[in-house]
């Protein structure tokens, strides 16, 4: 198990555990983790499972997948650099402990 921390706009922590090659979308979804709409369900057609990686976990997470970019474009929050969509993170062991913030808005 893989745990993740999701911080929500008032800066309450929801920390979970997801199962290694979920992403941390599906991880949000399974644990009733609010703010994560995931509209598309993960085929990187929306924008409403944006999230903001901890800058700690930035390196470990990778770079933006291809077409991430333009799918964030529509996000109906602020694009930061730390920006991804988390359909596109899948959790590995090497991410135990990531920590990511659920922006204010999805739709």
């Amino acid at each position: 198990m893989v745990k993740v921390t999701y911080v929500q706009p008032d800066g309450t922590e929801v920390e979970v555990e997801g199962n290694e090659g979920d992403s941390v979308m599906a991880t949000a979804i399974a644990n009733d983790v609010d703010g994560i709409v995931a509209e598309c369900g993960g085929s990187m057609m929306c924008a409403t499972c944006h999230c903001y990686v901890n800058e700690a976990w930035t390196d470990r997470t990778g770079e933006r997948h291809e077409g991430e970019e333009d799918m964030l474009e529509c996000a109906a929050a602020e694009v930061r650099d730390t920006s991804r969509l988390s359909c596109q993170i899948v959790l590995t062991p090497d991410l135990d402990g990531l920590r990511v913030q659920v922006p204010e808005a999805q739709v």
